[in-house]
């Protein structure tokens, strides 16, 4: 009898550990059961001439709250979320300003900013379109001392954000002591960005040259800007700023390839086209392209024609300038896009801004060619220059705000204007570029790479020399252009990057301080009464007592 109960004596003591693991393991798995992952975009860090901007940390591991805080709360150590649907825009204004402690910010974005969107704008969507465009640019011209993160809405972020502001309306805000949600981002530290490389493109289409004609043949330069910056580098895609710009381009080299491909249909005009980077950057890139001109061909280029932001407009696009009006290339560069756009119901109006060659400030991509004495002019839906990092690829500038037809219409305005320039068909209703021809822009070309420039942040420092966006871009003219040529260049150094861009959230339901002490008093109770089943059933009750009974003193042992 003996004999068995001693062997039975370790099958029992296995039964019970495995019993005692399973409870602990089902205890672990409610407790973990109750997590989310997003995937966040850190709001862009920078320094302008040592000047801190943006957001300055990128670690985060606090407690969320919604907006229904009670008043005087210590937000030291709370996550604020807040869906941009209900952004108060003057009480982020006022919270900045004032410097107040705050753990750090999630601003949730509808989902007709993503690329996957399949959303039609409206009027709703233009308000809120507005909306974020205002927080952008207050967002990016603030020095902010903590984490703050943009994520699309979707069921899951709902979800969550409905049990939080629950609970702060309820007046149990999620602290320590009461749980809730508790918002972790695990990354490093951000780190400046080494030497940022800005790349520009060239490609040519050669004129025709008359035999025995020993002057150099006139050039005509397209030219648009590809590269973007937003309040978040990883999601500024920049679908009409200056998306639209770089589709046109591609479009219109396009178009005069196969012009140029016929000896019979050359033009008598070089043309050159130019894909610059450092746009946002007072047009950095254009700067050093122009630069790595020789004096002969800066002399041939009659005039250039900048591309900007020609895909959300209705019904009039601008000419910009900053030399007189009354300049000859000015003028008939003017006439030609005002007789084609009247053809085309499209009206062209002119804005004339002299430049000021000390301000190191450069809002319009042709005034570095005047900077250059080249002339030169920008076709914009834009009205009015643009400030210091505004309509540069906001998160607001996504492919559903972008008219297709509308950069349709652009191109055909240009290419058109252009042909009649270089075949002599000033003033002449000739339509070259007919819709029925050969010649005919081509609405599928321009809607794949529309689609493809609205899903690729473009942000220049972010941008390796062989950054495969940029290998498509060359491999692209390169097609339709000759002499294809890629620069690589440095940023200017007053600008400076940190990067940590993009991150994944890990959203954490914990239990309150309360509901720990409990769980801990439970799990001690059933380790003692199962400590103490296990002595009674295989050592027996006096062994038990036995342990909790005090030893004998040594003068007690000694007598």
């Amino acid at each position: 009898m003996a004999a068995r109960d001693l062997g039975g004596r370790p099958v029992l003591e296995s039964v019970y550990s495995v019993i005692a693991l399973v409870f602990v393991l089902v205890a672990c798995a409610e407790l973990c059961d109750a997590a989310t992952v997003v995937d966040v975009y850190r709001l862009i860090q920078y320094d302008i001439a040592g000047a801190p901007f943006g957001s300055r940390l990128a670690g985060l591991n606090h407690h969320a709250s919604s907006l229904h805080f009670p008043p005087g709360a210590d937000l030291s150590r709370t996550v604020l979320v807040i869906p941009v649907r209900d952004l108060n825009l003057g009480y982020v204004k006022d919270y900045l300003s004032q410097r107040q402690p705050l753990g750090g910010l999630l601003f949730l974005l509808p989902q007709i900013f993503s690329f996957e969107s399949k959303e039609s704008s409206g009027n709703g969507e233009e308000l809120l379109k507005n909306i974020v465009m205002e927080l952008e640019q207050l967002l990016i011209h603030t020095n902010i001392p903590y984490p703050v993160y943009f994520a699309f809405e979707n069921d899951d972020i709902n979800t969550v954000l409905a049990d939080i502001k629950r609970n702060d309306e309820s007046g149990q805000p999620a602290t320590a002591t009461t749980g809730g949600y508790k918002l972790v981002v695990s990354t490093t530290e951000p780190k400046k960005v080494a030497s940022p490389v800005i790349s520009n493109l060239q490609g040519w289409l050669p004129g025709l040259k008359a035999d025995g004609d020993p002057n150099q043949l006139p050039t005509i330069a397209i030219v648009a800007s590809y590269d973007t910056f937003g309040a978040a580098p990883a999601l500024s895609m920049g679908s009409d700023s200056n998306g639209s710009g770089v589709v046109a381009l591609l479009e219109i080299a396009r178009l005069f390839s196969l012009l140029y491909s016929n000896p019979k249909t050359r033009g008598r005009y070089n043309l050159l086209f130019g894909l610059t980077s450092g746009g946002p950057y007072n047009y950095n890139g254009t700067h050093k392209w122009l630069r790595s001109f020789d004096q002969r061909l800066r002399e041939t280029i009659d005039y250039a024609i900048c591309l900007n932001s020609i895909g959300s407009w209705d019904n009039e696009l601008w000419i910009h300038v900053s030399k007189p009006p009354e300049n000859a290339y000015i003028k008939q560069t003017f006439e030609g896009l005002s007789n084609v756009g009247d053809e085309l119901g499209i009206k062209v109006g002119l804005k004339h801004k002299k430049i000021n060659i000390s301000n190191s400030r450069v809002a319009w991509e042709h005034e570095q060619f005047s900077r250059h004495r080249i002339t030169a002019a920008t076709l914009s839906e834009l009205s009015t220059a643009p400030g210091l990092f505004e309509n540069t690829g906001s998160l607001a500038d996504s492919r559903n705000f972008v008219n297709e037809a509308a950069v349709i219409k652009s191109v055909k305005l240009v290419a058109e204007s252009l042909a009649r320039h270089i075949y002599g068909h000033q003033g002449k209703n000739i339509q070259i570029f007919a819709d029925e021809g050969s010649l005919a822009v081509n609405p599928s070309y321009i809607r794949s790479w529309l689609d493809l420039l609205s899903q690729t942040p473009r942000v220049a420092p972010f941008l390796s020399k062989n950054d495969p966006f940029v290998m498509a871009l060359k491999k692209e003219l390169e097609e339709h252009t000759e002499e294809v040529i890629l620069q690589n260049e440095v940023l200017d150094g007053m600008f400076t990057f940190y990067d940590s861009t993009k991150a994944t959230l890990n959203i954490y339901q914990v239990a309150s301080v309360t509901f720990d002490l409990l769980l801990l008093l439970v799990l001690g109770s059933y380790l003692i009464v199962l400590f103490s089943f296990l002595i009674i059933t295989t050592r027996g009750l006096d062994d038990l007592i036995s342990l909790f009974r005090r030893p004998p003193s040594r003068k007690v042992k000694t007598a």
